[in-house]
């Protein structure tokens, strides 16, 4: 019964062999490895973009900075949620590898308003010189309270951007999620939109760590490479990051493991309303917010689950008091163990 975070799962089998398969031999280091050559034509495929530039590097927070950082000058702003995980969850990494360009918070959601991101915007370059310049938009994808952008919502997004030329990036930590959640193809959901950039994730997605950055214009591509050696992130035994990304994107294995997650999640969110649970954001792809009596919660925890509280607190002396969750499912969670968790909700 572990909702806690798709961090938390374990690698698929066909991961772990694409990396057994790789372990031979000898391979040239720092990204010139064969298999990363297939990875690259495989991720251009995919995204109907045969002139992107595909780099991999090791975490999340590395792939959203250093994009970041290849797009926003020091002195400019990145636009982007309140909720967006390069705010709440990065440690200012995007301010550090941009050499300090700050993020301008939009609205008071997890998704940004077309109206709310041109007032922000138009809002910044009105001090000249001792104001922040305007840098890029970027946008979460699946958002940080489980929600999905429509494509309508993310062309109408970047015709704001567009408007004020500025470049947008997609924070695709869950992209696979998304994806699924939209039945659209991956380029519809990110150039064809209007995304200049986008970190397609896997290691929330059943790879051991590894993600992609992709830019659709290869203009920035030299100066990525530069700032991922000097961040660290430039793996010399690159191999084992390629054959993570291999095997993911192997017979569509991505896909099938971000739909495992989404019906995972559609089958936990059945049963909370069922059990009475108040579902406090659309429940799009393969995380949902629900609040709880707290006795319920005492209930759940002393069984064994794991998840996050969001807001309050196990202690208090109410115990209808509704106390909100944080649950996210990933793509090997058992139906068993979802049956056996909402029957603890039941009770």
């Amino acid at each position: 019964m572990f909702f806690a975070s798709d961090n938390s799962g374990p690698v698929h089998p066909r991961i772990m062999a694409a990396l057994g398969d790789a372990n031979s031999g000898f391979q040239m280091a720092y990204g010139a490895d064969t298999l990363m050559g297939e990875v690259r034509q495989s991720l251009r495929d995919l995204f109907e973009a045969p002139g992107a530039a595909v780099y991999l590097v090791a975490t999340g927070t590395a792939a959203n900075a250093l994009a970041l950082a290849t797009l926003a000058n020091p002195w400019e702003t990145v636009f982007c949620s309140p909720v967006a995980h390069i705010h709440e969850d990065e440690c200012n990494a995007p301010e550090f590898y941009t050499g300090g360009a700050k993020l301008t918070l939009v609205g008071q959601a997890d998704r940004m308003t077309p109206d709310a991101l041109q007032a922000a915007i138009a809002a910044e370059e009105t001090r000249g010189v001792h104001g922040p310049q305007r840098g890029p938009v970027s946008i979460t994808q699946v958002t940080e309270r489980g929600t999905v952008h429509s494509l309508d919502e993310l062309r109408a997004l970047t015709a704001v951007a567009r408007e004020f030329s500025l470049p947008v990036h997609m924070d695709g930590a869950r992209f696979a999620n998304a994806l699924v959640a939209l039945g659209c193809s991956p380029a519809e959901m990110t150039w064809k939109a209007g995304i200049d950039a986008v970190s397609f994730g896997g290691t929330k997605n059943g790879c051991m760590g590894v993600e992609a950055v992709i830019f659709f214009d290869p203009d920035k591509s030299r100066e990525f490479e530069l700032r991922r050696k000097r961040a660290a992130q430039l793996f010399s035994k690159h191999r084992y990051l390629s054959a993570q990304m291999a095997g993911y994107l192997q017979d569509g294995l991505w896909l099938d493991m971000a739909g495992r997650a989404n019906a995972n999640c559609a089958r936990l969110v059945a049963g909370l309303r069922a059990g009475g649970a108040e579902i406090l954001h659309s429940p799009d792809a393969n995380m949902v917010f629900a609040a709880l009596p707290r006795h319920v919660h005492r209930r759940l925890q002393a069984a064994g689950a794991a998840y996050h509280l969001w807001g309050g607190q196990l202690e208090g002396e109410d115990e209808n008091e509704p106390v909100a969750a944080r649950f996210v499912c990933d793509w090997s969670i058992p139906e068993a163990a979802i049956d056996r968790f909402l029957g603890l909700v039941r009770g």
